[in-house]
């Protein structure tokens, strides 16, 4: 029904909400006669909008109704096609098909490989950059434009005048593109957006020609495509047709309209339709660019019919208005009286971090619902905020779904099929397949139990420096453990992965899909399938392995994982409808036209509301504003038109945080421009309290009373243990690491994928001499055991090769000195020899590293040391006493086959040496003789009785007594910190070094 002559454009304020007063006026025009709304044909920009309009339906009319024929336009962001009405089946016979967007990739990709020959990204690079230069053609489509059009005049020559990485970009899009042009052509296909244009303006020429019987209403429609404003132009000339405009500012100033910029129309000196000074990060702007695309004054738009539903106040709409008004427009704040200014039904949050703000939010959602029927929104671009107020609300039993959905990669099928892939491209490291064996899809039937304790096993025995690649260096080390139980699981685990690891260094796309399929099947089953996120994830699948046999396309399977990760990344999986009915988390685009009583704009600072612009990587700016096509800022303007919206809610929360999880942040420019509009009296005025004080107050608890610096006292009995070599270092330096280690008899447990340190390097030196001089001692000889004990090491090649060439100087002057020695007299006797005596009722064990009888009767005690050996002072002030033990035992007779009065002790390092032939290795004794040089030390016949006094007074203190294992008794004394998070240490440490500090001033 027609109010006027001419085209028939209406607009609903922003304070009114859209969807309801879209309905409220539809019923009173439509419904007259027989049918009446059913002879409707609502068209709407996307399937979410259809559920939004349905349920205003419902809550508008009371009784029964045939709804109207809702048809969707499709919304190009959320990745919808058009509905049957626009693209019916043999109506568009004369429209070629779309070409695969899935199978576009992959050639592009290939494509460009042949444009660019060696110069060509490699793996995942090359994919990405076939992605951006199909969005670029995209982005050129959607706006009727050729990319052809780039070889005309002036556009070459405004290419040339480009910095020369732009005009080599803009070159190779062009190559690409004439290859993929040639290929459509041959297939009769086009690209999905060019098909789409086609079909707006098929629909639009045959509604021209022959008006359908019934009316025609366009509804929430802003996409300003050309060829869709032409299609709106024409349902706003249809008999009974209208076009009705979201939040279009029909109260903006005439002046304040023209500061906006030419938006489309050719006015500027250059011809460009897109001015320099457009205002493109204006919510208005792209309204006003679908009116000029369309041929349209704004003097021609009415407002939509009025209501009385629930909605914000009308001042709220002149509010918002002046809230982002152009800068010359906006000098006029400061004669704004305050009445104008305030945001009634408005607030401001500002949290300290995200987790607070999600914490605020949560809380406010739960107090609203104690309304009946209040209905509440949040709405935000950070898909983690989002996840964490979904999260907190099931405290609550509020189950909140987050409709903008989860990236596919992230999902649960999503992250086993990568974590396969990475287990592939990193043949079998620790990490991934220790992940990938634990997933929670993995076995996830009555087998999971039995499952778990392998996997766990597994993690035990993986400790440490990373083994060789492979499943069969894995494989060895199972073998190793002796458990036939764990040894028969990880056959079948790697009958499951074998395949994987066998394809070879650069594999199909095909291939290497079947493997992670097939892989992924035999781990989980059909279930691996099943949800939401596994029917995502076989859908790509599928349509990677078409695109991927036509296109032949293959990668390095390093790059796997990567390119995987990348196209799941674009696959949002949405959950199934059934939450609450009255709470909504939205993104960005799913908010649009979304209904609500109180709606949060959550995660408002720069860089997320709104997003850093991001510019095309092929084209410059000036190229597309020459061809007509909106800069990397319009999509500011979209955010901004999508908060404007937002504010015409009947109550308002704007919720950011001071910082994320990388740092500091900047409070939105929308934020900013609030509190500007607002001024410093207002703004505490309309500041939202209480929800963070109570969110505060949900994550304080009562502070927990000082923790003392432990000193544990064990009984009688449990102190009875024996003393290593080692042992009784650690039990004078810090008695609590004793006490942990041989009382409570914890260990602790090396890293997955551990770099490789001085305890394995240690291990390999000491197998490699020990070795070495049960074969003879021939100097020959210890490369060749060197070569050998490091291929059977379980450490990674690339560790070995690095510590190699190292290792082999410092051994071979070890060999050399050994010689030297041995014709000098003095020889071997034992290594890695263990022993042991008893000192006052308690053992005393330890492992001599080399046994070497002198030439005068007496011994040697040798301890290698593969970095610098303790100083003499730590020997002195019995905090090293190893070799001191270890003498006392051979001086008692503790070491079979070894006799006599130890007089050397000697610690042979590793370490570098401008001494040594090789560049490594010297001799360091801790001890001094009389009237020597060296200053520190204890002298070299006291060395022994001061040891043995040492260790009597450590047994009569700890072992015998009651003296506390007091943690960390000598702070001073570093090497051992295996148990300081078992002490607690960084609870009581500065403390105690505090009132310690006081206590001696």
């Amino acid at each position: 029904m027609a109010d006027r002559p001419g085209p028939q454009i209406y607009a609903i304020a922003a304070h009114r909400g859209f969807a309801d007063a879209l309905v409220a006026g539809l019923v009173p025009r439509y419904s007259e006669s027989g049918f009446g709304l059913a002879r409707l044909t609502l068209l709407l920009p996307s399937r979410r909008t259809v559920r939004t309009v349905t349920e205003a339906f419902v809550r508008t009319v009371k009784g029964g109704l045939l709804l109207p024929r809702m048809v969707v336009a499709g919304d190009l962001d959320l990745d919808e096609t058009l509905g049957p009405l626009l693209d019916p089946l043999g109506a568009g016979a004369d429209i070629p098909p779309a070409a695969d967007p899935t199978r576009r990739w992959l050639k592009l990709a290939q494509y460009l490989t042949l444009v660019k020959g060696e110069d060509a990204p490699k793996g995942a690079a090359l994919l990405r950059r076939a992605l951006a230069i199909g969005q670029t053609m995209d982005r050129l489509l959607v706006e009727g434009i050729d990319p052809d059009s780039l070889m005309q005049e002036p556009i070459i020559g405004l290419v040339k005048d480009q910095a020369s990485h732009w005009e080599m970009a803009t070159a190779d899009f062009l190559k690409v593109h004439a290859c993929w042009a040639a290929e459509c052509d041959a297939r009769g296909e086009i690209d999905a957006p060019a098909r789409r244009n086609r079909l707006f303006e098929h629909a639009a020429r045959r509604w021209k020609e022959n008006p359908p019987p019934h009316p025609v209403v366009a509804a929430g429609v802003t996409s300003a495509s050309p060829a869709l404003a032409r299609l709106l132009r024409v349902v706003s000339e249809l008999p009974g047709g209208a076009v009705i405009l979201p939040d279009l500012d029909l109260g903006l100033g005439q002046a304040a309209w023209d500061e906006l910029g030419s938006a489309g129309m050719p006015e500027t000196p250059d011809g460009a339709p897109f001015g320099r000074n457009d205002a493109v990060t204006h919510p208005q702007y792209h309204l006003k660019l679908l009116l000029n695309r369309m041929g349209i004054a704004r003097e021609e738009v009415q407002p939509w019919h009025r209501s009385g539903l629930s909605a914000a106040p009308p001042a709220r709409s002149r509010a918002i208005s002046s809230l982002f008004l152009p800068p010359r427009a906006s000098a006029e704040w400061a004669g704004l009286p305050s009445e104008q200014r305030r945001l009634s039904g408005v607030r401001l949050m500002e949290c300290a971090h995200p987790g607070e703000e999600a914490q605020a939010i949560a809380l406010l959602i739960r107090s609203a619902l104690e309304v009946p029927e209040r209905r509440i929104a949040l709405i935000t671009p950070d898909r983690g905020l989002a996840g964490r107020v979904v999260a907190l609300l099931r405290r609550w039993n509020i189950a909140a779904d987050d409709t903008a959905g989860l990236p596919l990669a992230q999902s649960v099928a999503g992250r086993l099929f990568l974590q396969l892939s990475e287990v592939m491209a990193e043949r079998a490291a620790p990490v991934p397949l220790l992940a990938l064996l634990g997933h929670p899809r993995v076995r996830a039937d009555e087998r999971r139990a039995a499952w778990l304790d392998h996997v766990r096993a597994l993690d035990l025995r993986l400790r440490g420096p990373r083994p060789d690649a492979g499943l069969e260096a894995i494989g060895a080390i199972v073998a190793a453990s002796k458990s036939d139980d764990l040894i028969a699981w990880w056959q079948e685990i790697e009958a499951i992965l074998s395949p994987l690891l066998g394809l070879g260094e650069v594999v199909g796309l095909v291939e290497v899909l079947d493997a992670l399929t097939a892989a992924a099947e035999a781990l989980c089953g059909e279930p691996i399938w099943g949800g939401p996120d596994g029917r995502s994830l076989s859908a790509l699948i599928e349509d990677l392995r078409e695109a991927a046999r036509e296109a032949g396309t293959s990668l390095p399977v390093v790059d796997v994982p990567s390119a995987l990760r990348d196209a799941m990344d674009r696959i949002a999986v949405r959950p199934p409808w059934g939450g609450h009915p009255r709470v909504a988390v939205y993104g960005l685009l799913e908010a649009r036209m979304a209904r609500a009583d109180l709606v949060i704009c959550g995660a408002l600072h720069e860089g997320s509301w709104p997003a850093s612009p991001a510019p095309d990587p092929l084209l410059p700016p000036a190229v597309l504003r020459a061809l007509g096509v909106p800069g990397a800022d319009f999509r500011i303007g979209l955010a901004a038109h999508d908060l404007a919206a937002a504010l015409g809610a009947p109550e308002v929360v704007l919720s950011w945080s001071g910082r994320d999880a990388a740092g500091p942040v900047i409070p939105s420019r929308f934020v900013l421009r609030v509190q500007a509009l607002l001024g410093a009296k207002l703004v505490d005025e309309h500041r939202e309290g209480e929800a963070v004080r109570l969110a505060r107050l949900l994550c304080e608890a009562p502070s927990a009373p000082p923790y003392p610096q432990p000193k544990p006292l064990p009984s009688a009995e449990q102190r009875m243990v024996d003393i290593s070599a080692t042992g009784l270092d650690r039990l004078r330096s810090d008695p609590y690491q004793f006490y942990a280690s041989k009382i409570l008899h914890l260990a602790a447990l090396d890293a997955v994928d551990a770099d490789m340190g001085p305890a394995q390097q240690g291990i390999a030196v000491h197998a490699i001499l020990d070795r070495w001089h049960k074969s003879g001692g021939e100097l020959g000889q210890l490369l060749a055991i060197t070569d050998e004990e490091l291929d059977a090491m379980s450490a990674h090649p690339l560790m070995r090769s690095l510590w190699r060439p190292r290792l082999v100087k410092a051994l071979e002057w070890i060999g050399l000195e050994v010689e030297r020695m041995r014709s000098e007299g003095r020889r071997v006797l034992a290594t890695e020899s263990w022993g042991g005596m008893t000192v006052d009722g308690v053992r005393i064990h330890g492992r001599a590293d080399r046994l070497d009888a002198l030439p005068d009767g007496g011994l040697a005690i040798v301890d290698y040391k593969t970095g610098k050996p303790p100083s003499g002072r730590m020997v002195e002030e019995g905090f090293s006493l190893q070799l001191g033990l270890i003498g006392l035992m051979a001086q008692a007779g503790g070491f079979d086959g070894v006799a006599g009065r130890p007089e050397r002790f000697e610690y042979w390092s590793l370490g570098k040496s401008d001494k040594s032939d090789t560049g490594f290795g010297y001799i360091e004794e801790p001890v001094r003789d009389e009237g020597g040089r060296k200053r520190t030390g204890p002298l070299r016949e006291d060395f022994l009785a001061e040891t043995e006094r040492f260790l009597h007074d450590a047994i009569a203190k700890w072992i015998k007594g009651n003296e506390p294992f007091t943690a960390r008794l000598n702070p001073d004394i570093g090497g051992y910190n295996d148990f300081d998070q078992l002490m607690r240490l960084d609870e009581w440490q500065a403390r105690t070094e505090r009132e310690n500090a006081k206590g001696g001033a």
